[in-house]
């Protein structure tokens, strides 16, 4: 479940409001064990994900670095040669 979530600091154009609530759903999947929750546990779900999606948007914003901001493009053929070596094409 986790492969979906992706570094998403220091990325030109910057992290976008659904990127960062992605990630937040991904991690809440993992840890709660559910991929879709019942009716009974649907809103603490979706309240979860909603609380990391604001945590982790609060924590982007105050990161600071000197480095050059990453291009998704090249992060994403990076990324791609990465699988293809290690499973093969």
């Amino acid at each position: 479940m986790c492969r979906n979530i992706r570094p998403l600091f220091n990325f030109d154009p910057p992290t976008t409001e659904e990127e960062i609530r992605a990630a937040s759903l991904q991690f809440v999947r993992k840890i709660s064990g559910f991929t879709k929750p019942s009716k009974a546990n649907d809103s603490s779900f979706l309240a979860a994900v909603d609380e990391v999606a604001a945590v982790s948007a609060r924590l982007l914003r105050s990161l600071e670095t000197n480095a050059a901001p990453k291009n998704r493009e090249e992060e994403a053929a990076k990324a791609k040669a990465r699988a293809a070596e290690r499973y093969g094409t």
